[in-house]
C-alpha cells in the first residue's frame, strides 16, 4: 500500500526496479536541484557524530536531479575537494558497488592515489582485524538502501590500522531510482584509543579493589596460619612432624609473597622511596640476574652515563626488574637469545598514555629491557599487565609479574609502556621522575619506616621487661595469637577488639600503658589511627605500633605523625619482638632527651675549675 500523497510529493511511489518504496517522510529541498530526507535526531548507527550528537538537518538519503559527475566546475565540487572531510560516491548499479568518485581528503587520509581507488570496492580498506560483524552491518545498509553510521578498523596504503567514523547513506534520481551511495569518512583513532584507556582503566581500578580487599582478608588468615606454625614449632617433634611443619611454613610464606604482588598491583604497598642510582643498582643487581637467567641468556647492557638519581624504592625495583628480566628468558625458551637492558633521560609525552594515566612534565629515568622473543599480538599486550592473565603454561607463572610491575611504577608516579609486535620482540620501558624533579613538586625523598630497626641485631634485646602493651584487633585468632606472643616475650597484655573498647581499657588501667599495637582497618566509626591520636591527646609521644593488611593512606604517606612505625600483615614473632623493642628504645631515648633539656646543661665541679 503506497503512503498518503502528502509525505509522497516530490518522489515517486515506486523505486526503479519495479518495488514499492518504503513510506516517505519530510523532505527538504535545495533549490529546486535536489531534495533529501532530514535525520531528525534519529540515531543511525553506533558510530561517533562529527556533529556532537544524533543530526537534525542533515539528510540521510538524498534526491538529485543531475546525476552526472563529469561538471566539476561549480562551487559545490570545490567545496567538496576543499574539505578535509573524506568522502566517497559509490555506484551500486555496477557490479561489486565500486567506488566513483573520491575526494582528495580521502586520499589524504588512506594515502591512495585517484587511479588506486576508482572503479575498486571500498572492502581494500579492510584488513586481519577488521570487525567481520561491523562489515555486515555495511553490507546490510546497502542491501536495504538505507542509511548506517559505524566504527570500523580500516587500514591505510602502508598498512597502518585507523579507526574510522563511517556514514553512508542512499542518493536516488527523481524516477526514484538508486544512484549512488554516498560515504564520508573522519579518522577517529585518537578518541577511540583514549576511551579504550579509559575503559582499561576503570577495569584494573575496579580489579584492584577486588584484588586489595582479597588480600586484605587473606593476610589476617596468613596470620593467623603462620603464627600458629610458630607456636608448634617451640615444641619438641619428631622428623617426620618437623618436615611437615616446615611444608606448611613454606607455603605459607608462598602466599605471603602472592599477596605481596597482589597489594603492589593494587597499588596498596608501602614504598621506601629513596633517591636511586639506577645504573648503579643494576650493576650491583647484576651477579644474581645472570644466575637467575641462565647460561643461555645474554646480557647486554647500555647505561647512561650521569644518569641523574631518580626517586624510587630501591628493593622494590630489584623485585619489578627481575620480573621484568625471567618474562623476557621464558618469551626466548628454550633457545635463548639476547635481552639488552638501557638506560635514559628522557622527557615523556605527558598524555600519550591517556587521561587517566597523564605524567607530570619534566625529565624522568627511562630503564628499558628488550627481549629478542616471538613479541606479542595485540589481543595479548592488551591484557598482559591483568592480574592473573598469562600465556604459559600451567604451573610456569601466575600471570601477576607485570600487575605487580605496573603497580609498583604507578605508585612511583612513573608510568609503564610496553611495546611489541609478533616477530618484533618486546621492549618493556619504566619510567620513573629524577629526584630532583620529586623534590620540586614537594614529595619526600626518603621515608624511613621504623626509629633504628635496622640496627638491631636480629634475636638480640628483643624481650619485654613487663612493660603493658595494648593490643587492638578485631579478629579473635589474630588477638589471641598476639597476646600469646607478647605474653611469651615477657609483656604485660591488655586486649581490645575496637577502638572504643580500647579506650574503655586504656581508662580502666589508668593510662598505664607503654605501647598501642594496633590493626588499622577495623569496623565501627574509629580505626587504629584515630584511636592512636586519641590517646596521644592524653600522652603525647606515645609508642605507637601499627598493624595491616593494606591501607590506602599509608601506603601513599607513611603514619601520619613520629613515634609510628607500621608492621605488615602475616608478620614472624621475631619481627613483632623487634618493632616493639625498638619503639620502646626509641620512646626511652626521646624521653631520656627531654629531661635532661629540662634540667639545662650541667654546670662545672669547681674542683674541676683551673
Amino acid at each position: 500500500m503506497s503512503a498518503p500523497a502528502d509525505q509522497t510529493e516530490g518522489r515517486p511511489p515506486f523505486s526503479g526496479d519495479g518495488e514499492p518504496m518504503a513510506p516517505a517522510v519530510d523532505r527538504t529541498a535545495g533549490r529546486g536541484q535536489s531534495e533529501g530526507v532530514p535525520a531528525r535526531g534519529e540515531a543511525d548507527g553506533s558510530a561517533f557524530s562529527p556533529t556532537g550528537g544524533p543530526g537534525v538537518l542533515h539528510w540521510q538519503e538524498s534526491t538529485i536531479t543531475e546525476p552526472g559527475l563529469d561538471n566539476r566546475g561549480g562551487v559545490f565540487f570545490a567545496a567538496i575537494e576543499m574539505t578535509r572531510m573524506p568522502m566517497v560516491l559509490t555506484d551500486p548499479n555496477k557490479p561489486d558497488n565500486p567506488i566513483a568518485f573520491a575526494n582528495r581528503a580521502f586520499l589524504d587520509l588512506t594515502g591512495y592515489a585517484e587511479d588506486e581507488v576508482v572503479g575498486r570496492n571500498c572492502r581494500f580498506l579492510q584488513g586481519a582485524q577488521t570487525d567481520r560483524d561491523t562489515v555486515r552491518e555495511l553490507r546490510e545498509a546497502v542491501a536495504e538502501k538505507r542509511a548506517i553510521s559505524v566504527d570500523i578498523l580500516n587500514y591505510k596504503r602502508d598498512g597502518t590500522p585507523f579507526w574510522n567514523g563511517v556514514f553512508t547513506g542512499p542518493v536516488y534520481g527523481k524516477d526514484g531510482r538508486l544512484l549512488y551511495f554516498f560515504a564520508s569518512q573522519l579518522d577517529i583513532t585518537r578518541r577511540r584509543t583514549s576511551e579504550q584507556s579509559f575503559r582499561q582503566a576503570q577495569k584494573m581500578e575496579s580489579i584492584g579493589q577486588l584484588t586489595a580487599g582479597l588480600a586484605h582478608d587473606f593476610n589476617n588468615l596468613l596470620q593467623v596460619v603462620e603464627g600458629s606454625l610458630e607456636v608448634v614449632a617451640d615444641e619438641p617433634l619428631s622428623d617426620k612432624q618437623r618436615r611437615a611443619l616446615d611444608n606448611a611454613m613454606r607455603s605459607a610464606d608462598r602466599g605471603s609473597r602472592l599477596t605481596k604482588q597482589l597489594l603492589a598491583f593494587a597499588r596498596k604497598t608501602r614504598l621506601e622511596p629513596k633517591p636511586t642510582n639506577v645504573n648503579a643498582l643494576f650493576v650491583e643487581f647484576g651477579e644474581m640476574l645472570e644466575s637467575t637467567l641462565g647460561s643461555g641468556v645474554e646480557l647486554d647492557l647500555n647505561l647512561r652515563q650521569r644518569l641523574p638519581h631518580c626517586l624510587v624504592d630501591p628493593t622494590h625495583l630489584e623485585m619489578a626488574l627481575l620480573n621484568v628480566l625471567i618474562n623476557a628468558r621464558d618469551a626466548m625458551a628454550p633457545g635463548g637469545g639476547t635481552v639488552t637492558v638501557s638506560t635514559a633521560l628522557v622527557r615523556p609525552d605527558a598524555h600519550a598514555a591517556g587521561a587517566h594515566d597523564r605524567m607530570a612534565p619534566g625529565e624522568y629515568v627511562a630503564l628499558s629491557v628488550r627481549d629478542a622473543g616471538p613479541g606479542m599480538p595485540a589481543h595479548v599486550l592488551e591484557r598482559a599487565t591483568e592480574p592473573f592473565f598469562t600465556t604459559k603454561e600451567v604451573g610456569k607463572g601466575t600471570g601477576l609479574g607485570l600487575a605487580m610491575v605496573q603497580g609498583f611504577v604507578q605508585q612511583s608516579r612513573g608510568r609503564l609502556e610496553i611495546d611489541s609486535a609478533p616477530g618484533k620482540g618486546t621492549t618493556v620501558r619504566m619510567l620513573f621522575p629524577t629526584a630532583a624533579q620529586a623534590a620540586a613538586a614537594g614529595e619526600a625523598p626518603d621515608r624511613p619506616s621504623g626509629a633504628g630497626v635496622g640496627a638491631l641485631r636480629p634475636g638480640g634485646g628483643q624481650h619485654g621487661a613487663a612493660e603493658t602493651i595494648l593490643v587492638v584487633e578485631d579478629s579473635d585468632d589474630v588477638l589471641e595469637l598476639a597476646r600469646g606472643h607478647l605474653s611469651k616475650l615477657g609483656y604485660t597484655v591488655l586486649t581490645a577488639r575496637s577502638g572504643e573498647e580500647a579506650l574503655a581499657a586504656w581508662d580502666a588501667a589508668g593510662g598505664r600503658v607503654d605501647l598501642l599495637f594496633t590493626d588499622i582497618v577495623m569496623p565501627g566509626g574509629m580505626n587504629g589511627l584515630v584511636l592512636a591520636e586519641k590517646l596521644r591527646e592524653q600522652r603525647p609521644g606515645l609508642p605507637v605500633l601499627l598493624t595491616t593488611g593494606y591501607n590506602d593512606e599509608l601506603a601513599a604517606n607513611g603514619p601520619r605523625s613520629p613515634g609510628m612505625d607500621v608492621l605488615g600483615k602475616p608478620y614472624r614473632r621475631s619481627e613483632l619482638a623487634d618493632r616493639l623493642r625498638a619503639a620502646l628504645n626509641q620512646a626511652a631515648a626521646r624521653d631520656g632527651a627531654v629531661e635532661a633539656a629540662r634540667r639545662g646543661p650541667r654546670q662545672p665541679h669547681p674542683a674541676a675549675e683551673g
